[in-house]
């Protein structure tokens, strides 16, 4: 049996569904490790007693099933595999790259006696007809990248040396990422070519194929700013007035905003919304975008030095993502709070990043959104200081080991 790390997180997620008619959908960033996750569901089914027999699995990206890009196509296939009555477990991945499989997925589904897994690396996987056709009969798991905890777990899993200095092993954690078949590469600049081939892929299959581009060139720039750009408040205007007065190139505001929507169904970034505490509502025309992963900047760009304020934001971002905190930005008044993560209906908190507060400048400026905020919810500074201070009632935490450690708030 093939060795797979399982990630124990995405696991527990979906394990309570193994069984139902409810359509299992993954998604995320190609290569992040979908494809090994269904894999993992398949070998535990196996070892809790299914019959190899009565598991479909079909890789639409692999040689054997590459041609199958009709729902006839991909019909015959799955019933050639369906051989007795038996309850069966489909699993198909990345099967964005068949037409009109919205309708087929939902007529297995209505037959019933089949369990149904599907993977896709961009957004399109859940717009239009499946959403409309599949309303309530479907769930989403979204997978990230390798976490902190999962990367240092994977590579011991793989035997691979870790550093006994956690702090150097963030730090390489940082610039080499979190895609998993990075960490089968033993040197940098092998890990960053992979990086930069995954970006190739995702434009090759991802974004040329669904989406009109008509000025690459124009397309890569908006990309570049974004990726450069990340963890700063952006909106369409200052990517226009860069374009404008920087790179001399006239362009419609409206090209730049299907741009953004393109690499964010690429899942390549993420949006955060900027919310003010005191009106209770989101602010228009900004938003902060977060990469997939940090070593898409670092595949990107000659200096490998780390800006540790919006590193460690992406870095808190994506955790707290992976563990399904809903999260924004928080503005009361001209100050800013870094992230308003929700939980439940109601649990909310609110958290300041920051690399360290021995200044005491810094200190005082990462308290200050604290004391204006008059709701009672929990607060947590996260920062890389080893000694941590009891301060006005605010959780002061090691984002190391709050992360290596696979804590919640």
């Amino acid at each position: 049996m093939e060795k797979i790390y399982k990630r124990e997180d995405y696991l527990k997620k979906i394990r309570g569904f193994y069984n139902d008619d409810m359509i299992k959908v993954i998604s995320g960033i190609r290569r992040c490790g979908k494809s090994f996750f269904l894999k993992s569901i398949i070998q535990e089914l196996i070892e809790n007693g299914i019959k190899e027999k009565d598991i479909i699995y079909i890789e639409l990206d692999k040689k054997d099933y590459k041609n199958i890009r009709t729902s006839k196509q991909l019909e015959k296939v799955i019933d050639k595999q369906i051989v007795d009555n038996d309850f069966k477990y489909l699993f198909i991945d990345e099967i964005q790259n068949v037409k009109g499989f919205e309708t087929l997925i939902n007529s297995y589904r209505e037959e019933g006696n089949i369990s149904i897994f599907i993977t896709g690396s961009n957004s399109y996987l859940l717009s239009g007809e499946l959403v409309t056709k599949l309303t309530g009969r479907y769930i989403e798991i979204e997978m990230m990248t390798l976490s902190f905890y999962e990367y240092v777990d994977m590579k011991r899993f793989l035997n691979k040396s870790v550093n006994e200095n956690i702090y150097l092993e963030f730090e390489e954690y940082i610039r080499d990422g979190g895609f998993p078949k990075s960490l089968y590469y033993d040197n940098y600049e092998e890990k960053i070519t992979y990086t930069s081939s995954v970006i190739n892929q995702i434009f090759e299959k991802d974004i040329k194929t669904s989406n009109r581009i008509n000025d690459k060139a124009l397309f890569e720039r908006i990309e570049k700013f974004i990726i450069n750009n990340f963890g700063a408040v952006i909106s369409i205007k200052n990517i226009y007035n860069y374009l404008q007065k920087e790179a001399k190139i006239n362009v419609d505001r409206r090209t730049i905003k299907r741009y953004l929507d393109i690499l964010e169904k690429a899942k390549i970034i993420y949006s955060c919304d900027l919310f003010d505490i005191k009106s209770k509502s989101v602010l228009k025309g900004e938003k902060k975008y977060y990469l997939a992963d940090l070593s898409i900047y670092y595949s990107q760009n000659t200096d490998n030095r780390i800006n540790y304020g919006p590193v460690l934001e992406n870095v808190m971002y994506s955790y707290l993502k992976s563990k399904n905190y809903k999260l924004s930005v928080g503005y009361i008044g001209k100050l800013e709070c870094d992230f308003i993560a929700r939980a439940n209906y109601d649990d909310y908190y609110y958290i300041q990043v920051s690399k360290d507060i021995s200044n005491k400048d810094t200190e005082e400026r990462e308290y200050r959104p604290f004391y204006m905020i008059k709701e009672l919810y929990p607060r947590y500074l996260f920062t890389m200081d080893m000694l941590l201070q009891k301060r006005d009632g605010v959780n002061h935490v090691n984002i190391v080991d709050f992360i290596y450690n696979n804590k919640n708030l």
